[in-house]
């Protein structure tokens, strides 16, 4: 086994919050009770990469309880938590990852985690992916099947897919109801607030609030700035969105007329050059600005950059960007996401759905994968139920049932009114 991580010496606090997290986690929990018991993954080898926090450690925890064999590393070179991945490695888990690693380092880490030659992989961006499908083609087309758990990379993978690229069956957990509609709305809306609140510690009420995209995780992030009291302005190149959000109670505007009025500035686009030259001329003095979206391109650094006599780190994640006119603006987690680089993450309690949603998908792989067609497939609707009904009987809460006649009344079309 070989691993990397910053500093080994931090195992002791990781391990608590990664037994935090295990208590906020009750459906993974009693799906690692069960398939311990069965050793569901035995003989499966799972090539992890997905941000090392404790709710990822959970999830690592939970694979090779059930019986698998894991190397991993992180998505994000700013999302690491060193204390979390000290834990895993302390644990005997191959793991190479650490905060604030460079691209080289990043690719690195991957490769490392291929060295097992993995049946299975677990994807955050598809980087993973790209990099055994570009580097070791053959050792893709050995792969029995792998998943996603972002928007960006589920998108990019069904255009790999179109073009007959892919080489072995991708299961999209993002596009899971229990991911998308609980994770990136709620998660994301807390995790980005809680990140901009550590990174800056400005009052919100009273602030106009700039979301870039109002998708999944931009409603959440403009809900929870509503709720403290921000004036929240979104920007979109989808009518139908900027048109939910006008009915929401938002103000709807181009980039270009929100970057004179904003105080805050945060994009969810999974596209790149949201923010650039054009908007940083004419930013106030003092604005705010990060990222919550997977990579780091939706704010253009470089054209920042150019603009800017000095630059310093005022606070932790937090870079003071001093302009050519005076002007100083604020950017968060060096454009990294914001929610990662600067809090924690999403919180325990939803990401129990998604990882739970990537177990079941990951054991469906492993007893099913090899007669599945390599292309992104989506998880059965039955399990989204299954796994709300589990997550509201852990918080103590029953819902109603349909009766087998009421059943019946749903599909009579000679019923009148």
């Amino acid at each position: 086994m070989s691993q990397k991580v910053k500093d080994l010496k931090l195992a002791e606090s990781g391990r608590l919050k990664i037994e935090w997290a295990e208590s906020r986690m009750p459906v993974l929990m009693a799906l690692r009770e069960e398939h311990a018991k069965k050793q569901s993954f035995k003989g499966a080898r799972i090539a992890g990469c997905l941000h090392v926090t404790k709710e990822t450690a959970v999830l690592v925890r939970t694979l090779r309880a059930a019986g698998a064999e894991v190397a991993w590393s992180g998505c994000n070179p700013l999302s690491t938590q060193d204390d979390v991945a000290a834990a895993l490695a302390a644990e005997e888990t191959s793991i190479f990852a650490w905060h604030g690693m460079n691209t080289e380092e990043f690719y690195w880490c991957i490769e490392k985690t291929l060295e097992m030659k993995p049946t299975l992989t677990l994807d955050d961006g598809a980087d993973l992916i790209f990099t055994t499908h570009s580097k070791h083609p053959d050792l893709a087309r050995q792969i029995t099947g792998g998943t996603e758990e972002t928007t960006t990379g589920v998108h990019r993978l069904r255009a790999m897919a179109k073009d007959g690229k892919l080489l072995y069956p991708v299961i999209a957990v993002n596009d899971a109801e229990t991911k998308w509609d609980f994770d990136n709305v709620y998660g994301t809306g807390q995790s980005s607030i809680d990140g901009i609140v550590r990174a800056t510690s400005v009052l919100l009420a009273g602030k106009n609030f700039v979301v870039a995209g109002y998708g999944h995780c931009g409603r959440g992030v403009a809900m929870r700035a509503k709720g403290m009291g921000c004036n929240v302005i979104i920007t979109e190149v989808t009518p139908t969105a900027a048109l939910r959000a006008v009915l929401e109670g938002c103000r709807v505007m181009t980039m270009d007329e929100a970057a004179k009025v904003g105080d805050i500035f945060i994009t969810a686009t999974g596209m790149k050059d949201i923010l650039v030259g054009r908007h940083f001329d004419v930013l106030k003095n003092g604005a705010v600005i990060c990222n919550t979206g997977h990579y780091d391109c939706e704010i253009n650094i470089g054209e920042l950059d150019s603009r800017a006599r000095s630059k310093r780190e005022i606070r932790p994640a937090n870079e003071e960007y001093t302009l050519k006119d005076g002007r100083k603006v604020y950017l968060l987690a060096k454009g990294r996401l914001v929610n990662l680089a600067a809090a924690e993450g999403h919180p325990s309690e939803v990401m129990d759905m998604s990882f739970a949603n990537q177990f079941l998908a990951l054991l469906k792989l492993h007893r099913e994968g090899k007669g599945l067609a390599p292309t992104v497939h989506d998880l059965p609707k039955e399990q989204d139920q299954e796994l709300a009904r589990l997550k509201l009987r852990t918080m103590g809460i029953d819902i109603d049932r349909l009766t087998a006649d009421q059943i019946k009344y749903a599909t009579d079309y000679s019923a009148g009114t």
